[in-house]
């Protein structure tokens, strides 16, 4: 829900999310989260891993050459201060439905 301002008064807006088709979904499987004294910054890459087809000592000693592996970022989200709570809360939640989830569906 927004608020908007209307004549002095403040009005609850409903909102209607939108996910565009052409958006492409990116796999994050590393991190980072910065902050400033005005905004929180969520970054999220994808690493690939490097492809292995040797036997065991060969697949070793590639990635021992390889040095290392970019993460290249794939979304980078700015987030305000008072927003910050919010997010957290509601990433707990839905962390604590999915945890919820996997103890029941598996024990």
């Amino acid at each position: 829900m927004a608020e908007q301002q209307a004549d002095g008064e403040r009005m609850p807006v409903p909102l209607e999310f939108c996910v565009p088709g052409e958006l492409v979904s990116r796999y994050a499987t590393n991190f980072v989260v910065q902050h400033t004294e005005n905004e929180f910054i969520l970054s999220f890459f994808e690493a690939e891993a490097p492809i292995l087809l040797g036997t065991p000592e060969e697949n070793l000693a590639t990635l021992q050459s390889i040095g290392s592996v970019k993460a290249r970022c794939v979304a980078r989200i700015i987030v305000s201060p008072s927003r910050m709570p919010e997010l957290i809360r509601i990433m707990g939640e839905n962390y604590d439905r999915y945890q919820s989830r996997q103890v029941g569906g598996n024990g």
